[in-house]
């Protein structure tokens, strides 16, 4: 076997090609033990779409069974909500333009707090089914999955609804969600389902990481700029390219408000997400079977 010392060229490209096989061979051999967890978590998944997105939906009309507005006080909610911070802040920090004030922080509020809900209910994820967890085979992910489509169909309601109502002050909201807004739209829709199963996981092995939540939460509620423009935060506004939740908010909303899509950034994001979710579907199956022991 030739070694690194030899300093003919064909010597030279026989030890590359030996350092290529060897790296070849890891991958292949490292490959299937990451992808087969995954396509097993996939399979069962896709085998039951139905089921899981029919269970969302009985919660989602189950929530508001007795009302006469039903899931419109989604979106109502929100909108007052915004009414309220709008009203204040625009007061407080004297804007100049109200108009798009409303708009810049009504698009925030409403895609923070879909991203907030998912994380907050992550705790219960697996919690709220641990006698199915241990008394049935249904494999996991199908409780991860059914959260998910409802807090999906809970964000849609709202989304829509507030989306409307800031069409007012800015008429090319809904043309620029159906042009520019697909690809930071679908970069929420995957990073709400892998975070926050990915803060599942750990909390479950480890109960304190939970009470992490809420306190983390607010205080990346606090930096990020959802009330304020980002200039506002002076020296402190590289917080904000660190924090993970406005970098998602922020393609959507920038997107929907301009017209303008960073495609470097969105591209960046997928892969991102694409990362995260075959990583954390991983881990999932890998904690698969201590998951009973841990609820």
């Amino acid at each position: 076997m030739p070694t690194i010392s030899c300093v003919s060229s064909a010597g030279a490209v026989w030890c590359s090609i030996v350092v290529k096989s060897s790296l070849t061979a890891r991958l292949t051999t490292l490959l299937p033990f990451i992808m087969k967890p995954v396509a097993d978590c996939l399979r069962f998944g896709w085998k039951s779409r139905r089921a899981w997105w029919f269970t969302a939906s009985s919660r989602t009309r189950e929530r508001f069974a007795r009302t006469t507005l039903g899931s419109f006080w989604l979106g109502l909610s929100n909108l007052l909500s915004i009414s309220v911070l709008a009203v204040v802040y625009g007061t407080v920090f004297k804007v100049e333009d109200f108009s798009a004030y409303v708009v810049y922080l009504g698009t925030g509020m409403v895609v923070w707090n879909c991203i907030a809900a998912s994380i907050q209910a992550s705790p219960g994820l697996f919690k709220s089914n641990a006698s199915n967890l241990k008394n049935t085979n249904i494999h996991p992910i199908f409780y991860s999955l059914e959260e998910w489509s409802f807090q999906v169909q809970t964000f849609l309601q709202s989304f829509l609804l507030v989306l409307l109502a800031l069409s007012i002050f800015q008429s090319t909201l809904l043309l620029h969600l159906m042009g520019v807004g697909l690809l930071p739209f679908l970069n929420l829709l995957i990073f709400i389902y892998w975070f926050p199963l990915l803060v599942c996981l750990i909390g479950v092995r480890y109960e304190d990481f939970f009470q992490l939540i809420p306190i983390v939460l607010q205080l990346m509620f606090l930096l990020s700029p959802i009330l304020y423009q980002r200039d506002a935060l002076a020296g402190l506004a590289w917080t904000a390219d660190f924090n993970p939740l406005y970098r998602v908010l922020s393609g959507l909303r920038d997107a929907l408000i301009s017209g303008h899509l960073n495609l470097t950034h969105s591209l960046l994001l997928l892969a991102i997400n694409a990362a995260g979710t075959l990583g954390t579907l991983w881990l999932l199956e890998r904690q698969r079977p201590r998951l009973p022991f841990f609820v």
